[in-house]
């Protein structure tokens, strides 16, 4: 599988200019260190307000599962690179941060309400620079539909569906 090709980025440096970016798009992106790929990421750990995304749960080559904060990752153009091996924190980190929010995919197909009214599911998102979601992609009857992720936007995953990445 060809890696995205990712659109000429600054680092992710809290930026206000800096470009947004999807997870899905992020989700299909090798973890590099210095062009090395340290491995894959599988979901996103948010907050437990579920407005923010507070890191990437990452797949790596010696099959452990790590946890990598979003203000240390940078997207060049063969994926996301990293400037230390060191950022990369053990399975108890990654514990610690799933345990306090919950990951996207206990989110896929949440009800999405727009001021208490039924809209559709949660497909995707998008992130602004420091890791705040602005944007859901939904499902609804009539296709999909990206909604900025206001005050008046919820998310209401089902019952037993919120759970901690792996």
């Amino acid at each position: 599988m060809t890696p995205p090709r990712f659109r000429r980025r600054r680092p992710w440096d809290n930026s206000p200019a800096m470009a947004r970016v999807y997870v899905e798009e992020l989700l299909r992106a090798p973890v590099l260190l210095h062009g090395i790929q340290l491995g894959r990421p599988v979901d996103v750990v948010l907050d437990k307000d579920r407005r923010r995304v507070l890191g990437l749960e990452i797949h790596c080559g010696d099959e452990s599962r790590r946890f990598v904060p979003i203000t240390v990752l940078r997207l060049g153009e063969a994926g996301i690179e990293l400037a230390s091996s060191l950022v990369m924190l053990e399975g108890r980190e990654l514990a610690f941060y799933t345990q306090r929010g919950s990951t996207l995919s206990a989110l896929r197909n949440a009800d999405v309400e727009v001021g208490g009214k039924r809209v559709g599911s949660l497909v995707d998102v998008q992130l602004d620079a420091d890791g705040t979601i602005s944007e859901l992609v939904v499902r609804t009857e009539k296709g999909k539909r990206h909604l900025w992720y206001g005050p008046r936007v919820a998310l209401l995953p089902r019952p037993g569906t919120v759970r901690a990445a792996s």
